[in-house]
């Protein structure tokens, strides 16, 4: 339903959402099954198990004590309660999300309005307002994030505000508000934490994680506020001076900062994003850029596969094949933006590797790039081809699985896991070698010329303050809300958010939290509750391993493959940090992060 979605599968999956729940309660509160996975696990040394026979049995027998095995049945029954009464809200957040992205898109009376877009641009929003009945009006759509990326090209700044505000103030009233949700969410998870002996959510949520608990999280990025404050305070003092120089009288704002973050990008490097999009054609980029290093790296290739069935007509199908010849996975690209389509980017598994089942692989990445008109080629942003890259990482990691059991294939790992190969993923966008094999002019052909493409390399720690801090602050939003206790009482939401901002040092006014709590799809309907910093901590693991690779030849199929072996292959039947010591040698540390982000 997130890739194409209408009224009967959403009316399915709200009728379904909540049995799944209490079907998987079913399973995992069942006592005599747990009382034979107990068995098995303090037998397990003794019974001449392999070591991914012994890892499934630890992870059973951990899912189903923090699912609520061992408590007694009046617990049970009050955790039964509490899970699906949480499916159903989530579920109905979802459906309102969904329903906001059609209802808050901003609707323009002119195209003079809209100077700063290209022609391109300006088709597809009168074709998107002709879609909803508004002939002869252009409708601009509000993507998932607080910040727009429309917002970097406007000129109109009335304009400006107006479509900040439509994205950071949704889910705040009307039919659709989900602010209700998110406070009685954020209270449900704390009650369910208490019953099964935690503090708070937080605590229950960061148990099995690499992370261990909210306190090593709250160091973490503890440690890097100092640096990543004082990077954006410098950004936005250079965006006000940009402001003032072009001779207007206002304060920075939050809906100013793209745009006149663009124009400090481009005198500092002048690196026109416009100009640079003719060389980021989407095919150039998925099958020169993202295939072409994965056959460099780890000997894949890919085939397109016609005869195979799709669910939207903008979706493709690829077969992976290995080194060897061999099939390996199919592989969808979803990657344009459709009306019903969730905001947003991701990889699905609709089959999981399992040697047990004989399954191979099938797997998808969904993205919502902006389809340029029939017949025109659809230009790609810096941005987007990193995105291209890092959900192919999620692909990748399951479609090299090679693991008997489905429960550990591919990308089952721990959260703050999951993100590393997909992270690491995207730092291949921009090494040379794979930049000029993909970075070419859409109509000659020719490749980026140097000039450009060092300036585009040089400007990848541009604005990092701020895009380092829009991410903290969501993530510690999330963490604050998922940090309450059982007994806290339901919270007012922006009250809730400024205090978190505040209490951690992050409250600076031009730069809001990445999402607000009320369209925070990971953190409340999504699986990311009390672990969106999962993607900084990724972020250090990748950093690190992509800065050992270079150490070792760079883009080369020896390094390659031992990364794919040692990473991508084990899934979960090896446990994180393991894994990652059997491919790097040592635990990571943040010094390449910090190089990576320019706040070192």
């Amino acid at each position: 339903a997130s890739t194409d979605s209408n009224p009967t599968l959403r009316k399915i999956q709200g009728e379904m959402a909540p049995k799944m729940a209490v079907h998987s309660d079913n399973i995992q509160l069942n006592s005599a099954l747990f009382s034979r996975i107990d068995s098995l696990y303090q037998q397990r040394q003794q019974l001449g198990l392999s070591a991914e026979e012994i890892r499934l049995i630890e992870v059973y027998h951990q899912r189903f004590i923090m699912a609520g095995a061992k408590l007694t049945d009046q617990q049970k029954a009050q955790i039964r309660l509490l899970n699906e009464e949480q499916s159903t809200l989530t579920n109905e957040f979802s459906q309102r999300l969904l329903r906001l992205t059609k209802e808050i898109a901003v609707v323009v009376d002119s195209e003079e309005e809209l100077a700063g877009l290209s022609v391109n641009e300006l088709r597809a929003a009168k074709a998107d307002a002709s879609a909803q009945g508004l002939d002869g009006k252009y409708l601009l759509s509000i993507t998932n994030t607080t910040r727009q990326p429309v917002l970097a090209k406007l000129e109109n700044r009335e304009l400006r505000q107006r479509v900040w505000q439509a994205s950071s103030t949704r889910g705040m009233s009307g039919d659709n508000e989900t602010a209700s949700l998110v406070s009685r969410l954020a209270q449900l998870r704390a009650e369910r934490a208490a019953l099964l002996g935690y503090d708070s959510w937080a605590d229950y949520t960061l148990a099995p994680q690499m992370a261990k608990t909210p306190e090593a999280v709250y160091e973490m990025f503890g440690s890097m506020v100092p640096a990543v404050v004082a990077n954006t305070e410098k950004e936005a003092a250079d965006i006000q001076m940009m402001i003032n120089k072009t001779g207007a009288d206002f304060t920075l704002a939050p809906w100013d900062w793209a745009f006149y973050a663009e124009k400090v990008r481009k005198e500092k490097y002048d690196l026109d994003a416009a100009s640079i999009k003719p060389y980021f054609e989407f095919n150039r980029v998925l099958e020169d850029g993202v295939f072409f290093t994965l056959e460099k790296l780890y000997g894949v290739t890919f085939k397109p596969r016609l005869d195979l069935p799709v669910y939207h007509k903008d979706v493709k199908a690829y077969e992976m094949f290995d080194v060897d010849g061999s099939s390996m996975a199919i592989f969808y690209a979803d990657h344009f933006a459709r009306e019903g389509k969730r905001g947003g980017a991701w990889m699905s598994a609709f089959v999981t590797q399992s040697t047990l089942l004989n399954s191979k692989p099938v797997v998808v990445n969904v993205m919502n790039i902006k389809k340029a008109p029939e017949g025109q080629p659809t230009y790609v942003s810096y941005d987007e081809v990193t995105t291209m890259f890092h959900e192919m990482g999620h692909g990748t990691h399951g479609m090299f699985s090679k693991v008997t059991y489905p429960s550990l294939s591919g990308t089952a790992v721990t959260r703050d896991f999951v993100e590393f190969p997909s992270t690491f993923e995207e730092d291949w966008a921009a090494h040379p070698e794979v930049l000029a094999n993909y970075a070419k002019h859409y109509q000659t052909g020719e490749m980026i010329p140097d000039e450009l493409l060092q300036k585009l390399l040089k400007s990848r720690s541009f604005n990092q303050g701020f895009d380092t801090l829009e991410y903290m602050a969501a993530a510690l939003v999330d963490l604050e809300w998922h940090s309450l206790p059982a007994d806290a009482p339901l919270q007012d939401v922006p009250q809730f958010e400024a205090a978190a901002l505040k209490k951690h040092g992050v409250d600076i006014a031009a730069v809001p939290p990445r999402y607000k709590s009320t369209y925070f799809a990971h953190a409340f309907p999504g699986g990311y509750s009390a672990s969106y910093y999962a993607y900084m901590w990724s972020e250090i693991l990748a950093a690190d391993a992509f800065a050992y690779v270079q150490t070792q030849g760079g883009l080369n199929r020896e390094i390659g493959m031992k990364y794919r072996k040692t990473i991508r292959e084990v899934g979960n039947s090896v446990p994180p940090m393991e894994a990652y010591k059997a491919f790097r040698g040592q635990e990571p540390t943040t010094e390449a992060l910090l190089k990576r982000r320019g706040l070192n």
